[in-house]
C-alpha cells in the first residue's frame, strides 16, 4: 500500500469516528450545560470557593468570573515554577526563571501551552502533574464556558443572563473533559504510552556518550492536551515522542481527540438554539475548511519536487518514520486549525506552501472546528460578520438566529476580528525591526521571518506549536509571546461575552420572506467565503514575505 493511499484511508476512517461520535457527545454536552442539578461532589468545590451556582450573571459578573479565575491560575502556575527547587519530585531541577517562568503561567493559562523550554529537562513531576496538567483541565472548561454563555445569548430573549461562570466551569471539568481523559488515557496506555512517577535513568550510550529519561504521568498529561486542545507535551519533541505518541493508532486517536469535542459542540449548539439545522450549517463550515486544509497539505507534502522528495515519496525531512507523511500532515493541520499545537513532526520542516498552510490555519482564528470553546464562538462570530455583510448586499437590517445584529454587535464582533492581527502583525514586526531578536533565529531570509512569524501567530490564536529554528527563550520572546498570548485570549473573550449579553437583552425578531436562510448551503458557502476574504487578506503581505516567497523559490 502506497503512503498517498495509506494516508487517504487514515483520513476517511478519522472522519468516520468523527462521525459515529458527533449526535451522542453533542447531546450530551448540551445536557450537561443545561442541567439544573449539581452532582454531590460538586456542591463540595461550590461551596469551597464560597460560589452560588443558581445565580445568574450577566455579561459583565460572567467576565469577572472568568478574569479573576485565570489570573489566580497565572499567580499560582508562576508561583509554582519559582519554587520548584524546593518541592518534593522535582527530579533536581532548579526554579524556573522569572520569564520563562511568566511566559509559561501565562501560555498553560490561555489554552496556548507554548513552550521555550524542555519539559524533560526543566519540570519535575509536581510542576507537570500538579501545575501544568490541571491548567490544561480548567483552561479548556473556561473556552467552552464562555461558548455556551454566548449560545445561551442566542438561544435566550429579554434577559442579560447568561448562567453562571462557576457552574459552566465545574460541570465542563468534572462531567465532561475528567470521564474522556480518564477513557483516553487508559487507551493510549495500551497503546504504550508512559504512565509513571519514575526518576532519571540511563537509557543507553550513544555515539560516546550517555542519554537519560524520566518518566511522568505521561498518558493522563497527553490525553487532556489534545482532549482539551492545549498542546504542550511532557517531552520536548511532543507528540513525536513515543512515550507519548508511541503507535500509528494512538496517532490517529490522538487527532480523533483533538477534533471530537470542538466539532461536537455544533450539535450542542444547535440543540441549545432549538434548530440543529443551524447547527449542521455551522459543522458543515468547519468541515469544508478543514478537509480543504488537509487535503492541500497532503498535496503540497506528497508532490514536492526534487529527486531525495522522489525516492523518500515526498517531503519526508522532519517527519516520524512510524507516522509518514500522510499521518503528519493530518495531524498538523488539525492541530493548527485548533488552538491545540501538538505536533508528531517538526513544522519548520515542511515545504515552504506547507508552512504556510499551518500559519493560514492559525491566522483564519483557529475555527475549523477551532478549539475546544472558541472554534465555536469564533464561528458564531464569523457567521455574524457574513450575516452582515448580506444585509448590505440586499439593503435590510442583517439577522441571525431570530436576533438583529446591529451597530452595537457589529462593533463588538469586528473588534474581537481585529485583536489577534493587531498583535500577531505588531509583535513581528517589533522584533524584525529591533537588532537583538535576529540573533535568534537559525534562519535567514524568508523562512527566518516565517519562524518569527509562526511564534507570535501561535501565541496570538492560543494555538501554542512551534516552527522551531527560533530560540524563544530570550527576556524579549518570553515577555512578549506571553502578553501576546494573554491579551489574544482574554480580549477576545471580553468582546463575545459583551456580545452576548446584547443578544441576550433582545427580543426575537420573527422570520419573514426576506431574512437570510443561516441553515442552508448557500449561506455556508458564504459563510466559508467571508472567512477566508476577511481574515485570510489580512495576513496575506506578511504571509507573501514569509511561507509563499519560500515555496515560489523551491
Amino acid at each position: 500500500m502506497s503512503s498517498q493511499t495509506a494516508g487517504v484511508l487514515q483520513l476517511l476512517a478519522l472522519i468516520a469516528a468523527l462521525a459515529l461520535a458527533y449526535r451522542p457527545l453533542g447531546e450530551y454536552m448540551a445536557r450537561v450545560y443545561s442541567s439544573e442539578k449539581h452532582h454531590e461532589p460538586e456542591k463540595w468545590i461550590y461551596k469551597a470557593i464560597g460560589a452560588n451556582p443558581t445565580a445568574e450573571m450577566r455579561w459583565p459578573a460572567y467576565l469577572r468570573g472568568v478574569l479573576a479565575f485565570s489570573a489566580v491560575g497565572v499567580l499560582f502556575l508562576y508561583a509554582l515554577q519559582r519554587a520548584q527547587g524546593v518541592l518534593p519530585g522535582s527530579l533536581g531541577f532548579q526554579a524556573i526563571d522569572p520569564d520563562q517562568a511568566f511566559n509559561t503561567a501565562a501560555s498553560f493559562v490561555a489554552n496556548t501551552n507554548w513552550q521555550s523550554y524542555s519539559g524533560e529537562q526543566a519540570m519535575g513531576h509536581v510542576v507537570q502533574t500538579g501545575g501544568l496538567a490541571v491548567q490544561n483541565f480548567v483552561s479548556a472548561a473556561v473556552g467552552m464556558a464562555v461558548a455556551v454563555a454566548l449560545v445561551r445569548g442566542f438561544a435566550r430573549s429579554r434577559t442579560g443572563e447568561l448562567g453562571n461562570f462557576w457552574a459552566d466551569l465545574v460541570r465542563g471539568v468534572f462531567r465532561i473533559l475528567l470521564p474522556l481523559s480518564v477513557v483516553g488515557a487508559i487507551i493510549l496506555v495500551a497503546c504504550g504510552a508512559v504512565q509513571n512517577f519514575s526518576g532519571i535513568h540511563e537509557v543507553g550510550r550513544f555515539t560516546g556518550g550517555s542519554q537519560e529519561w524520566n518518566g511522568g504521568a505521561v498518558a493522563s498529561q497527553e490525553v487532556i492536551k489534545v482532549l482539551g486542545t492545549n498542546g504542550g507535551g511532557y517531552f520536548n519533541a511532543n507528540s513525536a515522542h513515543p512515550f507519548e505518541n508511541p503507535t500509528p493508532f494512538s496517532n490517529l486517536f490522538e487527532v480523533f481527540l483533538i477534533l471530537v469535542i470542538p466539532f461536537s459542540l455544533t450539535r450542542t449548539f444547535g440543540r441549545m438554539v432549538g434548530s440543529l439545522r443551524q447547527g449542521y450549517a455551522i459543522l458543515a463550515t468547519m468541515a469544508t475548511i478543514w478537509i480543504g486544509f488537509t487535503a492541500l497539505m497532503m498535496w503540497t507534502e506528497f508532490a514536492h519536487h526534487g529527486p531525495a522528495f522522489e525516492v523518500a515519496g515526498g517531503a519526508m525531512e522532519g517527519k516520524e518514520t512510524r507516522f509518514g507523511i500522510g499521518a503528519s500532515a493530518i495531524f498538523s493541520v488539525a492541530t493548527t486549525l485548533t488552538s491545540t499545537g501538538a505536533v508528531n513532526s517538526f513544522h519548520s520542516s515542511y515545504t515552504g506552501l506547507g508552512g504556510g498552510i499551518q500559519l493560514l490555519g492559525m491566522q483564519l482564528g483557529e475555527i475549523a472546528p477551532g478549539g475546544v470553546g472558541s472554534g465555536l464562538y469564533g464561528m458564531l462570530v464569523m457567521a455574524m460578520i457574513a450575516v452582515f455583510i448580506a444585509g448590505l448586499m440586499v439593503g435590510r437590517t442583517p439577522e441571525y438566529l431570530g436576533k438583529k445584529i446591529g451597530t452595537r454587535e457589529i462593533k463588538f464582533a469586528a473588534c474581537y476580528i481585529l485583536v489577534t492581527p493587531a498583535l500577531v502583525l505588531g509583535f513581528t514586526a517589533a522584533a524584525m525591526a529591533l537588532p537583538t531578536p535576529p540573533d535568534s533565529m537559525l534562519n535567514s531570509g524568508a523562512h527566518g521571518f516565517s519562524e518569527v512569524l509562526y511564534a507570535y501567530t501561535s501565541g496570538a490564536n492560543n494555538n501554542g506549536s512551534a516552527f522551531a529554528g527560533l530560540n524563544a527563550d530570550t527576556q524579549w520572546f518570553n515577555s512578549t509571546i506571553g502578553i501576546a498570548m494573554l491579551l489574544g485570549r482574554f480580549l477576545p473573550m471580553v468582546f463575545v461575552l459583551a456580545l452576548a449579553g446584547s443578544l441576550a437583552e433582545q427580543k426575537p425578531v420573527p422570520a419573514t420572506a426576506g431574512t437570510l436562510r443561516t441553515d442552508k448551503p448557500l449561506y455556508t458557502g458564504l459563510l466559508v467565503g467571508t472567512i477566508l476574504i476577511v481574515t485570510g487578506l489580512t495576513y496575506f503581505p506578511a504571509l507573501a514575505l514569509g511561507p509563499l516567497a519560500e515555496g515560489l523559490a523551491s
